[in-house]
């Protein structure tokens, strides 16, 4: 058929087809429409708001706020696509520090459902209301002049029968906007949050002055006991908030929010960061749990990303994962000793670009203890301890750092009381009874000193008196000796010994007798998954792991006194760190308030 007899194909759709398709991307469910309301209140400075749901929010959505309101000659035209008061042109999204600013959220929603909006600024003597049906509105009518906004949707996606069909039950949907609520009242911890369901209090949170307590409202004291307190800074980002301690760690992984200048976002950068944060810490197959506030100057962030501002895009990212990773660290490497000395809520603040800076922090406030330490190991090859007088009449060795390589903090009196089973410690470490696992304890300490030489990129080895031969299949010794350049950096020294077999002769300073057989087979479990690793710390982690692993004390060892003194003392230097690098808990602890409870003696004199 000759192209001049063809008929048109491309045609533009009507307004209301496009409509229903903005609709679409802004409007996924009713929690869609609870959010985008929310934000709109808070843009207008409101201080209290109620949100009024009925039937998981299909029969009734009701946004109530004392906001600055809508002047009468704005109403219709706030319900117009691409209508905004936030913008003025395409240079103010360089620098976007309001919620909403697309100008869709409205039209949208009205386009799908029957909407019922009454407003009065402060200056207004008569208030006024609008209604509109599918996005036509009819006139304004006079409405009672309080100052605020009332926005009712109702019937929602009425004219849109595939949507609806696919909503969950009204349950389900309710779930999805008491998430919403929750989210926006963390954010704005100063203004009045209240959700109601069929006319019954769901949620109510009153102001308060403090991030800290509006999460002590949200998710309860127990979640706050289990958390430490985060904080950090570096130029133009600084972070905030609460995680869970590792030995609370649980295969769940919510709450795990995020807010990015107030804005609750997902973004994988800052969860990875948070994940290599924890490294050793976490115990394997759990999560950490977490509500983090991120703030970051508006010029240096992109909120433009996504129509439902879900994800935003960071100018720098490299500094931003950075920040995130290091002050998890540094918070969890000081966060026990904290707990054990009973220090105040002064504590210091993680800075990224400088030095540590300490900073009065009032009790409102996140604080963050540091517990200092340098990277260097085992300076000039360090100073060996042997401490004699076990049962058995052989010797426990541990390796130490020169007292110069780092500042060493505050240390708490230790008390060693004894060994249970051969395989416990107890003793009074500060203000506090602990029972402690040998083997993850020290485990906890090898790994660290291990991980501190392969920063400083010098871990000594010692070569072994005996070297160990280990017959292994001809792939198991190919993937080793393709690494063995690798190990040898991490102080393990692999050579090839016939046509299948290695032979160890070297293993990292400190680690004393290992069992080199078992020790191959976890490195080569370990070694299969550094190809699918893109990190080079989470390939190296799990080697370090093993080899302090094998090197640690084995429980069924009996401990003279002294010995376990010395043990207890490396892992309290450590930092009191309440997992093994695998995971595993290494001590049980009890305050004095606990002892006392048990006992029945709160309250004596």
């Amino acid at each position: 058929m000759p192209a001049a007899s063809c008929s048109a194909k491309i045609h533009v759709l009507p307004d209301d087809v496009v409509s229903r398709i903005a609709a679409g991307e802004v409007v996924e469910r009713p929690a869609a429409v609870v959010k985008e309301l929310l934000e709109n209140s808070l843009d207008a400075g409101a201080l209290r708001i109620t949100v009024d749901v009925k039937d998981g929010g299909l029969t009734l959505i009701r946004v109530t706020d004392d906001g600055e309101g809508i002047n009468r000659a704005d109403l219709p035209r706030a319900f117009e696509r691409h209508a905004t008061s936030k913008l003025r042109s395409d240079l103010d999204l360089a620098s976007v520090t309001t919620m909403g600013f697309r100008g869709e959220a409205l039209p949208s929603i009205a386009s799908v459902s029957h909407v019922l909006i009454a407003t009065a600024a402060k200056e207004d003597t008569v208030g006024s209301q609008l209604t509109l049906v599918a996005g036509a509105g009819s006139s304004i009518v006079d409405a009672p002049p309080v100052s605020g906004t009332k926005i009712e949707v109702s019937k929602l996606f009425f004219n849109q029968p595939a949507r609806k069909k696919f909503l969950k039950s009204a349950t389900t949907e309710f779930s999805h906007i008491s998430h919403v609520v929750q989210l926006a009242s963390l954010a704005w911890p100063s203004v009045h949050f209240r959700l109601t369901h069929n006319g019954q209090d769901i949620l109510n949170y009153p102001p308060v002055p403090a991030d800290r307590d509006r999460i002590l409202q949200v998710y309860g004291q127990t979640f706050l006991d289990r958390t430490v307190e985060v904080r950090g800074r570096t130029s133009g980002l600084s972070i905030r908030g609460v995680m869970v301690d590792p030995v609370h760690a649980r295969a769940s992984k919510a709450p795990q929010e995020l807010f990015v200048n107030r804005r609750p976002i997902r973004n994988a950068t800052v969860f990875h960061a948070v994940k290599e944060g924890y490294g050793s810490f976490l115990p394997k197959g759990h999560h950490p749990t977490f509500v983090l506030f991120l703030d970051v100057e508006s010029n240096r962030l992109d909120v433009n990303v996504h129509p439902t501002k879900k994800e935003v895009r960071f100018a720098e990212t490299e500094a931003l994962h950075q920040l995130v990773r290091q002050s998890v660290r540094h918070t969890l490497s000081g966060s026990e000793r904290k707990v054990v000395l009973g220090l105040s809520q002064t504590g210091q603040e993680f800075v990224l670009a400088g030095k540590r800076q300490t900073s009065s922090v009032s009790s409102s406030q996140f604080s963050t203890p540091i517990s200092p330490r340098g990277q260097d190991f085992l300076a000039n090859g360090g100073d060996r301890l042997s401490l004699s007088g076990s049962v058995e009449g052989t010797q426990l060795a541990f390796a130490h750092e020169a007292a110069s390589v780092y500042l060493r903090p505050e240390k708490p009196d230790i008390l060693p009381l004894g060994q249970i089973l051969r395989t416990y410690l107890v003793a009074q470490v500060g203000e506090e009874l602990q029972v402690i696992d040998q083997h993850t304890a020290h485990e906890r300490v090898l790994f660290q000193r291990l991980w501190r030489g392969w920063q400083a990129r010098d871990i000594p080895s010692q070569p072994l008196l005996i070297p160990e031969p280990i017959e292994l299949s001809a792939g198991q010794s190919a993937v080793l000796l393709k690494r063995s350049d690798d190990l040898e950096k991490l102080g393990l020294l692999i050579e090839p010994f016939g046509a299948t077999a290695v032979v160890i002769r070297g293993v990292p300073v400190g680690l004393g007798k290992v069992d080199a057989a078992v020790l191959v087979q976890d490195l080569l479990e370990d070694l299969t998954e550094w190809d699918s690793s893109s990190s080079l710390e989470l390939r190296v982690q799990p080697v370090l792991a093993s080899l302090a692993c094998h090197g640690a004390v084995r429980a069924g060892r009996a401990l003279a006194l002294p010995e376990i003194q010395q043990l207890i003392d490396d892992w309290v230097q450590e930092g009191l760190i309440m997992t093994c690098p695998h995971g595993r808990r290494t001590a049980f602890r009890l305050s004095t308030d606990e002892l006392a409870n048990l006992f029945g003696r709160v309250g004596w004199v």
